[in-house]
C-alpha cells in the first residue's frame, strides 16, 4: 500500500463507519484535519460555538443510534466540547470527539493554548487517548469508535494536528471498522420469577423508558395483555403514542395525575427499560420487576423484586406469551381517569385569555406538527407544559434528558434536519434556554435546514422562579432582559415572527410551516408557574 498520511486514513475509516457529517469549526490544531476533510464526501457542518457541535452530535446520535462526531481545536474550543459530551454520557449515546492538540514537539512545554486535554476529559468519556505517533492513528479510532458503540458514551481522541499530515505506509490492517450490537437474552430463572409475580399481582403498573426505542410494539402487546396502565419516562415520550388509551403520560413534576395515582395504588411495578431515578414519585412498597440490559441499574434507585438483564423486546414477548386472562378493572378506572384529564387539558387548551398562554401555543403547534415530526425540546418550564400538553403520536422527540442542560433545542434541531432530511424539524424553547446558543441559528440558514422554532418569550427564568417560590424564598434574578428574536432571525437571513395574539401565533405556524427557510417564532406568553 503506497504511503498516504494519516489524516487520509481516519477521514477514510470514519466514511466506513458511516459518518456523513462533522461538526466543528476550523482552526490552527485541526488544519491538516480540516485539508484531508476537504478531499472527501463527509459534509462539514461549521457550527459557531463547538458547545452546539457536541450537543447536535448528541442529539444526532439518540434520533438515529448512529455514532454523532464533533470536531475541536485544543485549549478554548476543546473547552466549549464539555457540556455537549456530558449531555451524551448522561444519556448514553454514542459521540467521537476529535480534538486537535499543540505541534508533538511542543506538547508538555506549556505552550500557547496548551491544555492536559487527557486530564480534562477524564470524567467525560468512555474513551479517553492521545495518539502518540501517526502510525497509531488509524487503529486508535477504530478502537474509539467502537468503545462509544460498546459502552454508549462520548469517545474523546486528542490528537497533534502534525500527525495528520504525517505519511505512514500501511502495508496490513491491524483492526476494522466493524462493531457487532450484542443481543443479550434473559435467564429463564429470571423470567419465571417475573411471570410468578405478574400471575399474582392485582394492580400491576408498566412504567417504560428509553430502552423501549426498539420495543414500543411489544411494550404496548404486554400493556395490552396484562391489563396494566402504561406510564413513559419523558425520555420515552412518543415511543408509545401519547394517544393510546392505556398511556397515562408521563410521571413526577411534568407528570399527570392518572400516572401518579396509579403509581400510588400499584402493587407490583415492571421498569421496562427504565432506571428512573426519582424515588419519591415511585410506590412506597410495592414489588418490581427490572428489565434492562445494564446489569449496574437492577435495582439501583428501586428496589427490584426481581431483575431481569436482557433485551427488553424478547423479555417482554415471552411474558406476553406466558400471561394468562387478567382482570382489567384496574386499567379500565384509569382509562377512565384519563379521559378525565385530557378533557381537563384540552379545556386548558382551548380557553380564551387576553394573553397567550403556554398550554394554547403547544395546542397550536399540535394543529401544525405532522405525523413524522422531529420535536427538539430545550430545558425549562417549557419542558413541563410540552410533557402534559404536547400530544406525540408517531413523531420523535430528542431532549437533554439526564443533563437538562439549557440550550439544547437549537442543536437538537439542527441533528433533526441533517439525520432526517425530509421530515419537519420543530424546536420547542425558552427564551432563556434559546438565548444561550442562538447564535447557530445562522448556522441553520447558511446550511438551508428549513426548521420552526418557537420561543416561549416570558422575559424571565419561569422554572427556577418557580422552585426559588417552593423553597420559601423570594423570588431573585430571575428576570430576563427581552430580546426581539423575531428581528434577530430576519438578521441571520432566516425568517421571523412576532406572536402576541393567538390569532398572530396561528398565521405566523401557517407561514413557517409553508416556509423553506429556518424560523423563529417570538411567541410572548404569560408567566405562568409550569408547577401545577
Amino acid at each position: 500500500m503506497f504511503d498516504r498520511t494519516a489524516g487520509s486514513h481516519a477521514v477514510e475509516l470514519l466514511k466506513q463507519w458511516n459518518v456523513d457529517h462533522i461538526y466543528g469549526m476550523p482552526g490552527d490544531s485541526i488544519n491538516e484535519l480540516m485539508e484531508e476533510l476537504r478531499k472527501v464526501d463527509i459534509r462539514f457542518i461549521q457550527i459557531r460555538h463547538e458547545e452546539t457541535g457536541a450537543l447536535a452530535a448528541s442529539a444526532y446520535s439518540k434520533l438515529t443510534g448512529h455514532i454523532g462526531v464533533c470536531l475541536s481545536i485544543a485549549g478554548p474550543g476543546a473547552i466549549h466540547l464539555q457540556n455537549g459530551l456530558y449531555d451524551a454520557k448522561k444519556d448514553k449515546t454514542p459521540v467521537l470527539a476529535i480534538v486537535g492538540q499543540v505541534a508533538s514537539e511542543s506538547v508538555g512545554t506549556d505552550t500557547f493554548q496548551e491544555l492536559k486535554l487527557e486530564s480534562m476529559f477524564e470524567d467525560v468519556s468512555v474513551y479517553n487517548r492521545r495518539v502518540q505517533t501517526a502510525e497509531q492513528l488509524p487503529d486508535m479510532l477504530n478502537q474509539a469508535v467502537r468503545a462509544a458503540y460498546a459502552e454508549k458514551g462520548p469517545a474523546v481522541l486528542v490528537v497533534s494536528d502534525d500527525l495528520f499530515s504525517t505519511k505512514i505506509k500501511r502495508d496490513q490492517q491491524m483492526t476494522s471498522p466493524e462493531y457487532s450490537e450484542p443481543h443479550i437474552r434473559a435467564a429463564q430463572d429470571d423470567l419465571t420469577k417475573a411471570l410468578e409475580l405478574l400471575q399474582s399481582a392485582k394492580k400491576p403498573v408498566i412504567l417504560a423508558g428509553k430502552g423501549a426505542q426498539n420495543a414500543s410494539d411489544e411494550v404496548v402487546a404486554f400493556s395490552k395483555k396484562l391489563n396494566a396502565p402504561l406510564i413513559a419516562s419523558l425520555p420515552a415520550k412518543g415511543l408509545i403514542p401519547d394517544d393510546h388509551p392505556n398511556n397515562l403520560g408521563q410521571l413526577g413534576q411534568l407528570g399527570t395525575e392518572p400516572a401518579e395515582q396509579a403509581m400510588k395504588q400499584t402493587d407490583l411495578v415492571i421498569l421496562a427499560g427504565t432506571a428512573y431515578p426519582y424515588r419519591e414519585y415511585l410506590p412506597e412498597k410495592a414489588q418490581a420487576i427490572q428489565i434492562d440490559i445494564d446489569p449496574r441499574v437492577i435495582g439501583k434507585y428501586y428496589p427490584a423484586t426481581v431483575g431481569i438483564v436482557g433485551d427488553l423486546g424478547p423479555a417482554l414477548s415471552w411474558l406476553t406469551d406466558q400471561i394468562g386472562e387478567r382482570n382489567p378493572a384496574f386499567l379500565n378506572e384509569f382509562k377512565e381517569k384519563r379521559a378525565i384529564w385530557h378533557d381537563k387539558l384540552q379545556t386548558d387548551i382551548d380557553k380564551q385569555t387576553d394573553k397567550l398562554q403556554p398550554q394554547q401555543v403547544l395546542g397550536e403547534i399540535q394543529q401544525v406538527m405532522e405525523r413524522d415530526a422531529v420535536v427538539s425540546l430545550d430545558v425549562g418550564s417549557i419542558t413541563i407544559w410540552t410533557a402534559k400538553y404536547l400530544q406525540l403520536t408517531g413523531q420523535k422527540l430528542v431532549l437533554s434528558s439526564w443533563l437538562g442542560t439549557m440550550g439544547c433545542g437549537l442543536p437538537g434541531a439542527l441533528a433533526a434536519k441533517l439525520a432526517y432530511p425530509d421530515r419537519q424539524a420543530i424546536a420547542i424553547v425558552g427564551d432563556g434556554g434559546f438565548s444561550m446558543g442562538m447564535q447557530d441559528f445562522v448556522t441553520a440558514v447558511k446550511y438551508e435546514l428549513p426548521m420552526i422554532i418557537v420561543v416561549f418569550n416570558n422575559q424571565k427564568l419561569q422554572l427556577i422562579e418557580d422552585e426559588q417560590k417552593m423553597t420559601g424564598n423570594k423570588p431573585t434574578n430571575v428576570d430576563l432582559a427581552n430580546i426581539d428574536f423575531a428581528a434577530f432571525a430576519i438578521a441571520c437571513g432566516g425568517e421571523g415572527y412576532t406572536a402576541k395574539t393567538r390569532e398572530e401565533l396561528q398565521d405566523a405556524l401557517s407561514k413557517a410551516k409553508a416556509s423553506k427557510r429556518p424560523v423563529v417564532i417570538d411567541a410572548y406568553v404569560e408567566d405562568i408557574s409550569a408547577v401545577l
